[in-house]
């Protein structure tokens, strides 16, 4: 038998959790709510066209905080799986798996929204397509950006109600962070869901379920910033000393 020492103690590994969540939704929001909805004009591709011409830094800064809140996620959600794998590895695994794929998905949303400007600054195009046909088609690429990213908060929102599950049944976290989590999980299924039977159904109930799932997500943000998670229960539950000691066969 051999002894290997945990690396890193679960509690500071919570709170760099925490902070990297924090970034992750941070940059997604100034990418979505920021950037694209200053400058996208509903059904006017001019306007849209004219207002990505004028600000092309900003956009592009929107583009780059779309990546960072992707490439982030993808290591909190990694994170999170070491943390919770005591509760139950299975679950864990499903949890994983769902937010890996959401992960996989918000990256394709990133080339979507990335062509517009492939659209409007392309000269090769200029001689198969009307300046008119291009800034449509650059509009329907940030359209079909738009709905792909509601596609990948379905598969968020079931990370969430299995990462609240299994906070729940920690010990080493409160149980009302998870039940929370769960909570805004179930909230970005249905309102996510119904967008996908009605739109507008979907966005008419948009305004009434996101800020459960940012309360959600947020109370969990601020625990794993705040106070972390309870080491002494973390090691019971992980079958680790309090020194952080696992014994493994050799």
């Amino acid at each position: 038998m051999i002894a290997r020492k945990r690396p890193i103690s679960p509690s500071l590994e919570a709170r760099i959790t925490g902070a990297l969540y924090f970034i992750s939704g941070s940059a997604f929001t100034y990418a979505e709510n920021t950037v694209r909805k200053s400058l996208v004009v509903a059904g006017d591709a001019s306007a849209t066209a004219g207002n990505i011409a004028r600000h092309l830094p900003t956009y592009r800064l929107g583009l780059a905080a779309d990546l960072v809140s992707s490439i982030l996620f993808l290591i909190v959600t990694l994170l999170l799986y070491d943390l919770l794998r005591p509760v139950s590895r299975p679950v864990a695994r499903i949890a994983a798996t769902f937010s890996l794929v959401g992960c996989i998905v918000g990256v394709f949303t990133c080339f979507l929204h990335f062509a517009p400007m492939v659209l409007l600054e392309s000269s090769n195009l200029s001689s198969t397509f009307s300046a008119t046909q291009q800034q449509s088609l650059a509009l329907e690429s940030l359209i079909l950006g738009s709905q792909v990213t509601n596609l990948s908060m379905i598969f968020f929102g079931c990370f969430n109600v299995f990462a609240g599950y299994l906070i729940i049944q920690s010990r080493f976290m409160p149980w009302i962070i998870g039940a929370l989590l769960s909570f805004a999980g179930a909230c970005y299924l249905v309102d996510y869901f119904a967008w996908v039977l009605n739109p507008e159904v979907g966005a008419h109930l948009l305004h009434y379920l996101v800020w459960e799932g940012t309360a959600g997500e947020g109370s969990l943000i601020l625990w794993l910033l705040i106070f972390g998670v309870n080491s002494t229960r973390w090691f019971q539950r992980a079958g680790i000393d309090s020194a952080g000691l696992t014994m493994r066969s050799v």
